[in-house]
This record gives structure tokens, C-alpha cells and sequence, in this order.
């Protein structure tokens, strides 16, 4: 996929994307629709064609991946009906590679069909939505991607962060403390510097899921999304900062944050289906430019409760292939599938890892570097281990494991004062709440009586097979379920 608009062709050929042609306000009406459009798992995608005091022309869309594993797999140039640990999977691949960026000519590119510069710039010509009625403000920047630099080693940082309109031409960007940007804009400052920033807010999918995450500080997501959607991304010359931004973007800004330039910001409905940190400051953006496409797409991200939450499939299947790789890379073994359950806070408050216990230690062992890896440290309280024999996407399975092989007394344990984020609601005082702490458990077999536990019930491989290749003649719709664990023992009479 080249941009959004190739992506929205595709999934609305396939039928996940609903048209929403009637009028409607942009302050909580369009986040209200999506919210009861997403109560059900693989809603489709919205697109708001007329927005309430705008002209036409001027889009705003919706829940673009919502819970939906197919329209994720799109973004990425996969098949839609791939399973959900295979998506992972997939994704490690391509997060392996890393294409570098191109630049093009500032003429090429279809973001610079229209311009506000200096004294022209109004955000107020965007529908910028409030989303939930305690928020403190109408936020831009949801669905979005934010470019910074790090001012000594010169690359190029992509992140995901919320931000409130301020005025005519300021915006309040809220960044968490630990935040690749956050890093960059301190520095600059302690040099008395003001900090260049790019803001996309009609993004890319696969932008979105790169932005999201967590990488290695010393290298520029820019090469891993090439690397996610298999060519290298477009980028422009800034025309007012230093920074380069995305050719085939919806909407950029260009904008400055000069030192100690800070303004109240918030509270924000967030991804845990609850208001963030009470109103505090943030980071002020004076914006220089705006650059957009003909009939622009505003992309908005509702945060909210599973399943109606933007930040839901994308985030587990990015962030369960991030844990995973890492695991591989400090030389874990054995390790079948991670899965960041959806539903717990967006993909962040839960990990699990299927594994293949190979010595005394294993399971614990995977359990605790998985709490701390780069790609899983943020924020997750609840990491668990199951065996091979079990799909950690599948809930039902993992409870299963946890009620049949976790020994509580046993198979519990704690990590203390762990990295955290404003916005857990459950730390009170709010100044709290960068610390956390994260629950291992280990939901594996007891390994030293590995030999003499239960044997669990699995249907034969060769009766599975049977049985699903004359599935739809036994009059069922569809391709028989996958079976995690099947039975490969022979026969005894």
C-alpha cells in the first residue's frame, strides 16, 4: 500500500469500510457513532463524507483498524484471511528489514496540493473532534504520527501522541515520560534550543502501527515501516523546518516547540476506556505550515474500551511481534507465540508467551525477560506463560492453562517499580503513576513433573484432517477451525 487512500480502496472492496453520508457534528456525534459501531469485533471501518459546519470534501475517518485482523494484515500487504499469530509472525519478518526513505520533488507529491504558511494557518479549517465529553478539548492529532529528531545522533523518530488544538496555529502535544520525542525535546532545550517537529494527521496505516511502538532509540522507524510494506517511504524537504514529511500523507503540519514552551492540556479519553491524567502541561507547538491533499482525510483514533478501541489488533499484533523478536534476540528458546491481548488496555496490559519448556527455569525465565524487554516493558502488568499446547491469542485456552496448570502459591510473582504511564488509572496519587509493577504467571505445566501431569484431551491429527476436509459437506459454513494442540500419538487397540 502506497497511502491511505489505496488502502481504503481495497478494504471497501472487501466490504469493511461503511460510508457515513448523513450529517453529522464533529464535537462527540462522530465518536458516539463509532463507539456503538464498534461493539462488535471486525466493525468496519467509518468514513465521515459530511461533517456539520465544513465544506464538502473535508473527510474525517474512523476506527481504520479497529479490532479487525484482516484490515490489519492490508496495511501490512497481506492476505486478509490470515490468522492472527501467523499476522505476528509476519510482521517479525518484516520488522527484520528495514528499507530506507526517499526523497522525492516537493512537486510529486500529492500532500502538497494545498498550503497554509505563517499568518494563513487556521486549524479551525479541520474538523477537529472532541471525542468524550470530559476531554478538555477538540484533538487533531489522534490517528497520527509525530517526526522528530535526536539532536547528537541526527535520526529521525516516528511516534503516535495525542494532540489538543490550542489556538489558530498552536497545538498541546501530551507525550509520556520516556517517549523517544519527549527525550529529544528535553535536550534540545537544555541547549536553549527549540525543537522541530512534523505532525501527520492523515496518516498511513502501517505508519500508525510503526509509530506506535517501541525501537531502539539510535535507529528511524522511517526505515521500518519500508520494511513493514515492502518499498521505501516518500518524504518531501520541509518547507519552514529541517525536517523532512511524509509525500503521500492526507494533512501535515510543520511546527516548532521553542524551549519551555508548555500549556495546561487534557484530560483525554484514553486506550484504557478511562480519562488520562487530569489537566496538566504539555508541550506547545507553534505550527509554521500546513500542507494537505485535495478533499483531505482527517484520521481519528477513539481510545476506549475493547472492542470499540482504535488502539486494539494493530497494537497487539506490532507489539506481540516486538516481544517476540526481542526474546529471540537475547537467545530464548522454544518460543511458539506472544500475543498482547487486545482487549486488556489496547494491547498493553498483557503479554502472553506459548513456549516448549526445554530445562528447569524456562517458563520463568521467558517470564520475566518478557516483562522487560524494549518491545514489552511499557506499561503491561499481567505476563503469562502457557505451554506449546496452547494459542496464547486464544483467551479461552489461556484461561484454561491458568485454571488448570498455574499453582497460585506457587507460580506467582512480582516486579516492583517497573516503567509505567500517567494514564493507569489504578496508581493514585496521579504522581504515582510512572511507576508500576507487573504479575508473572507461569500457567506451564510444573516442569519437573512434566512426564506425569495429566495428559490433557486432543483430538487425533488424522481425525482432524479427515473431518475438516468435508467440513462445509457435514453443512458448516466457512473453513473448520484451527486446533492449536492435535493428538500425533498412534493408536492403541
Amino acid at each position: 500500500m502506497r497511502d491511505l487512500r489505496e488502502w481504503l480502496e481495497r478494504v471497501e472492496r472487501l466490504g469493511m469500510l461503511h460510508r457515513v453520508a448523513a450529517e453529522v457534528d464533529r464535537d462527540e456525534e462522530m465518536s458516539a457513532i463509532t463507539y456503538l459501531a464498534g461493539q462488535s469485533v471486525d466493525a468496519p471501518a467509518l468514513l465521515f463524507e459530511r461533517i456539520k459546519g465544513y465544506p464538502r470534501g473535508f473527510r474525517a475517518l474512523w476506527n481504520l483498524l479497529g479490532s479487525s485482523v484482516a484490515r490489519t494484515a492490508i496495511a501490512l500487504g497481506e492476505a486478509p484471511d490470515l490468522g492472527v499469530v501467523d499476522l505476528v509472525q509476519r510482521v517479525r519478518t518484516k520488522l527484520a528489514r528495514s528499507i530506507p526513505p526517499v526523497l522525492i520533488d516537493a512537486t510529486e507529491a500529492p500532500v502538497n496540493a494545498n498550503h497554509m504558511m505563517g499568518a494563513e494557518v487556521d486549524l479551525a479549517r479541520f474538523p477537529a473532534p472532541r471525542h468524550w465529553p470530559g476531554d478538555g478539548g477538540r484533538y487533531i492529532g489522534t490517528a497520527d504520527a509525530v517526526i522528530t529528531r535526536d539532536p547528537d545522533g541526527g535520526w529521525l523518530n516516528v511516534g503516535t501522541y495525542r494532540q489538543m488544538v490550542q489556538g489558530r496555529a498552536q497545538v498541546g502535544l501530551y507525550l509520556s515520560p520516556g517517549k523517544d520525542a519527549r527525550l529529544h525535546i528535553e535536550r534540545y532545550w537544555a541547549r536553549n534550543e527549540p525543537c522541530e517537529v512534523v505532525a501527520v494527521w492523515g496518516v498511513d496505516p502501517a505508519m500508525l502501527m510503526a509509530g506506535s511502538q517501541t525501537f531502539p532509540k539510535n535507529v528511524s522507524e522511517i526505515d521500518f515501516i519500508g520494511g513493514l510494506v515492502g518499498h521505501p517511504v516518500e518524504l518531501v524537504k520541509g518547507q519552514v523546518v529541517s525536517l523532512p514529511y511524509p509525500a503521500r500523507a492526507e494533512i501535515v503540519m510543520e511546527g516548532v516547540i521553542p524551549p519551555n514552551s508548555q500549556k495546561l492540556e487534557g484530560p483525554f479519553g484514553e486506550f484504557t476506556g478511562y480519562y488520562g491524567r487530569p489537566e496538566d502541561l504539555a508541550f506547545l507547538v507553534e505550527v509554521k505550515a500546513i500542507h494537505y491533499r485535495d478533499d483531505p482525510i482527517l484520521t481519528n483514533a477513539l481510545m476506549a474500551d475493547y472492542p470499540a478501541s482504535e488502539q486494539g489488533m494493530f497494537f497487539a499484533v506490532a507489539r506481540s511481534a516486538r516481544i517476540w523478536t526481542d526474546l529471540d534476540r537475547l537467545g530464548v528458546p522454544g518460543i511458539k507465540g506472544v500475543y498482547a491481548h487486545p482487549a486488556a488496555a489496547g494491547g498493553f496490559g498483557m503479554t502472553v508467551v506459548s513456549l516448549e519448556q526445554r530445562y528447569a527455569g524456562h517458563a520463568p525465565q521467558a517470564l520475566a525477560l518478557a516483562a522487560q524487554v524494549p518491545g514489552g516493558a511499557y506499561f503491561t502488568k499481567w505476563i503469562i506463560a502457557v505451554d506449546e499446547d496452547v494459542d496464547p491469542s486464544n483467551m479461552n485456552q489461556v484461561i484454561w492453562a491458568m485454571a488448570t496448570r498455574c499453582n497460585p502459591v506457587e507460580d506467582l510473582d512480582i516486579l516492583r517499580q517497573t516503567w509505567s504511564t500517567w494514564l493507569d488509572p489504578t496508581q493514585n496519587p496521579p504522581e504515582e503513576r510512572p511507576y508500576g509493577s507487573k504479575a508473572l504467571v507461569n500457567a506451564c505445566m510444573e516442569h519437573r513433573y512434566l512426564k506425569q501431569f495429566s495428559k490433557r484431551t486432543k483430538v487425533r491429527r488424522s481425525v482432524y484432517e479427515a473431518v475438516a476436509a468435508k467440513w462445509s459437506r457435514l453443512g458448516f459454513t466457512g473453513e473448520a477451525p484451527k486446533l492449536w494442540a492435535l493428538d500425533d500419538e498412534e493408536v492403541h487397540e
